[in-house]
């Protein structure tokens, strides 16, 4: 076949962890990103790749680096790449989709893509009463490009809440997805749990998985010592492992790259296409609850743009931070939740280093498309509470209309008309979703958001309620409002 010599591949893959006890000995995160780079040229078979990179980018992580691309490419001898940094908020397809771009626009031949954490080092140093170790970079080192979101992620009322964090937030998903579903409060706590074992069967057989445990469905479900309730009805085993020291280095480059510097063609996996919303509506506002409009149009624009359909997938990463946005994700691209849905494990098993993993698993799913040549593979991407969405296809052959990256999320402000949410309100209203908030495993309290007659909303919070609503159902129930709070259910 006769390619574009300025075609986008992904050339080169890998990830890098580590498990070291000592915190002084162990690679602070920018170490971690070297090493994964430096193995992902390894993997393409050309070293040559690092030192004629173009351009580096970098997901921001819990580190505090001013200019993280910087430390990265001195260290691998990209010398003369330019440097981006995606501050928290900037779904990592967008990161892949640029770089990509770029290359097919000829303002690029080589880009490098890298993030990491080492959480569990620095978790190590501070239990020691240390803090860890952290290269420093100079004042006014800056990055040539940094990449921010333009609207809020969480407003002023969740926060206030207690739903900020995302575990509070994606629950009240949960409990709505659960409403809409018809089903019950067993029976939901139980598929939920058997979602999430899969994965964990999955993360059992990936050697770069943080945690290769097998648990079943009963042992992510209850919640007991060592699996305390967090958000009703999220177990500690239900969340995203974030305290990881783990990495990811991709290298993508040019067609006419890859040939001159003589890449074998069985290590060249093609972006056929990425399609993300950035239209962010806070969750609380939106319409639909259970819903998620960017995924819908995200998916729509990516399958049609690689000329296939989401029956042709053969292997699939959803973004997997909560079950919520799996499910989510299921209904909006049209999945069986049946079929397996991870290449890695998984968030709460694989490891979930912050706002790198979608990175982590391009470089599992870039190895698992390469021993299936000709296969489809999806990896999706959310930012926050699923505000922003991100559906990537990739495969070792090039099919469609050729590599692009859109944004959809115009097209999905233009359909959703966001809810304006109250604190306070008096009066009857009906719970559109709620979670109870556990502190030491126990009951603390009850959030609600209320759908109110004159068509707005109330967030809202109640202790005296909160231990009835881990036992029985409230969405769609009427319940009683003073001002802040939740007084009665009808």
């Amino acid at each position: 076949m006769n390619l574009d010599p300025r075609t986008p591949v992904l050339v080169g893959a890998a990830a890098a962890q580590q498990r070291e006890a000592d915190p002084e000995r162990a690679a602070e995160p920018f170490e971690l990103m070297a090493t994964a780079l430096e193995r992902a040229a390894e993997d393409a078979g050309s070293k040559a790749l690092l030192e004629r990179a173009d351009a580096i980018a970098v997901p921001r992580g819990f580190w505090a680096y001013r200019d993280p691309g910087r430390l990265v490419a001195e260290r691998v001898g990209a010398h003369g790449a330019r440097s981006t940094l995606a501050e928290i908020g900037v779904l990592q397809t967008t990161l892949l989709g640029r770089a990509a771009a770029e290359i097919a626009a000829g303002k690029c031949e080589v880009v490098l893509v890298t993030g990491g954490e080492a959480h569990d080092r620095a978790r190590r140093a501070r239990a020691a009463g240390a803090e860890p170790r952290l290269t420093a970079q100079p004042e006014g080192v800056v990055p040539d490009r940094v990449l921010a979101p333009d609207a809020e992620i969480v407003t002023e009322l969740e926060i206030r809440c207690g739903v900020a964090l995302p575990v509070g937030a994606y629950a009240m998903l949960e409990n709505a997805l659960r409403a809409a579903e018809g089903s019950d409060l067993d029976s939901h706590r139980r598929a939920v749990a058997t979602l999430w074992a899969a994965m964990s069967d999955v993360a059992a057989g990936n050697p770069d998985a943080w945690s290769r445990e097998r648990m079943g469905a009963d042992a992510i479900r209850e919640a007991g010592p060592g699996n305390p309730m967090l958000a009703f009805p999220y177990t500690k085993r239900h969340v995203s492992q974030w305290h990881v020291d783990q990495a990811a280095g991709l290298i993508l480059c040019s067609v006419g790259a890859a040939e001159r510097l003589g890449i074998p063609r069985s290590r060249w996996v093609f972006p056929l296409a990425i399609a993300d919303s950035n239209h962010m509506t806070p969750f609380s506002r939106r319409p639909a609850l259970h819903r998620s409009p960017g995924f819908a149009r995200a998916g729509e624009r990516a399958f049609a743009r690689a000329s296939c359909a989401g029956s042709d997938v053969t292997h699939m990463e959803l973004y997997s931070c909560f079950p919520a946005a799996v499910r989510i994700q299921c209904r909006e691209l049209g999945v069986d939740p049946k079929r397996p849905l991870s290449v890695t494990g998984g968030m709460a098993f694989g490891g979930g280093p912050l706002n790198n993993f979608v990175l982590q698993a391009q470089a599992k799913m870039t190895q698992v498309l390469r021993d299936d040549p000709g296969s489809l593979g999806l990896v999706t991407a959310v930012s926050g509470i699923v505000n922003k969405q991100g559906v990537g296809l990739w495969s070792t052959e090039p099919r469609g209309e050729g590599f692009g990256h859109e944004d959809v999320g115009d097209e999905v402000a233009a359909g959703e008309a966001a809810v304006e949410v109250v604190g306070e309100y008096d009066g009857a209203a009906t719970v559109a979703s709620y979670t109870v908030l556990h502190q030491g495993g126990k009951p603390e309290t009850g959030v609600l958001l209320c759908d109110l007659d004159d068509g707005r909303r109330a967030l809202v919070t109640s202790a005296e309620l909160a231990e009835a609503m881990t036992r029985e159902e409230i969405c769609g129930r009427t319940v009683r409002l003073r001002g802040a709070s939740a007084v009665a259910l009808d």
